[in-house]
């Protein structure tokens, strides 16, 4: 399906953009750049991470077979739409961003029908950011969530599918953009309100003095994007607010169990998020790519 002559054109070199540049031309592949930033896209050139890149190139756009647009949502939208003129008949265009439903039915509806936007959604990530933190070994532990609608192909699917594979990610598997937003609201936003909320709850700049590992691990993620994180919970407001709203009602189930001193109620809690966080240890090996429908 993806053969070496395949020209992939990446629009952001942020960390993600980066590190897709980074896999795709180790694996023999021909990548080009757009970025805002001439530094990013200097960087990028010197590590050899892409054959050509621009703050903006037409030609570039008009030559690609494949747009990976690492653009947050909003703008990525809005990039489409203003550059889609250029892009050449029958390319597949797809995406990082992290919220589905709004962007996958806005850039679908308003796209040329002679081209294709098959939106995905890698699960990696660091904390830190940038071209220049590049790492295409952050896949080889992640998940990567295809979500079609019925406007998508079952070339473009099987596409994404080896895209993934091609990447090295974990695990693939393929969800409706709604399916997506909905998990996304529970396994990620809620998450990163979670640390972000933690972080706040006290101001004592000496923490960081008395803190062990678990403190540290759970607030991992609180050094956060403002930009990108409030566009995306936005995007996401109603799932995420459900999310929100059933979290707090178990913090309050455990409160009233160390209120009522119900030593059993309180270890019966324990005992379930003990056995819940178990499956998550029975992880595979990276190398063996599966894909669930």
């Amino acid at each position: 399906m993806i053969d070496k002559d395949t020209k992939f054109l990446i629009v952001g070199l942020g960390l993600i953009g980066g590190s897709y540049a980074m896999g795709l031309t180790r694996q023999g592949y021909h990548v080009s750049a757009l970025d805002t930033n001439e530094d990013s896209i200097q960087f990028a050139l010197d590590h050899q991470y892409i054959e050509n890149g621009a703050v903006f190139d037409e030609k570039l756009i008009q030559d690609a077979d494949v747009i990976i647009s690492a653009l947050y949502p909003l703008t990525m939208i809005d990039w489409i739409s203003t550059y889609q003129e250029f892009f050449k008949s029958g390319i597949l265009i797809t995406d990082v961003s992290g919220v589905k439903q709004h962007i996958v039915e806005t850039v679908q509806r308003n796209l040329r029908k002679d081209v294709e936007f098959i939106a995905s959604h890698p699960m990696a990530g660091k904390e830190v950011s940038g071209v220049r933190n590049s790492d295409d070994h952050i896949f080889e532990i992640a998940n990567f969530i295809i979500t079609p609608t019925p406007n998508n192909s079952k070339r473009a699917i099987a596409f994404m599918k080896d895209f993934a594979a091609i990447l090295n990610f974990h695990h693939i598997t393929t969800l409706t953009p709604k399916q997506h937003d909905e998990m996304i609201g529970f396994v990620s936003q809620l998450t990163h309100v979670i640390a972000v909320s933690l972080m706040n709850t006290n101001d004592n700049t000496h923490l960081v003095e008395y803190t062990g590992d678990s403190f540290r691990d759970l607030t991992r993620i609180a050094k956060i994007n403002e930009n990108m994180w409030s566009e995306l919970f936005f995007l996401n407001k109603d799932n995420l607010i459900r999310e929100i709203e059933d979290f707090e009602k178990e913090l309050n189930h455990l409160k009233q169990k160390l209120a009522d001193n119900d030593e059993a109620g309180l270890k019966a809690l324990f005992r379930q998020s003990t056995q819940r966080r178990t499956l998550f240890d029975k992880i595979d090996k990276p190398d063996q790519h599966k894909s669930n429908q």
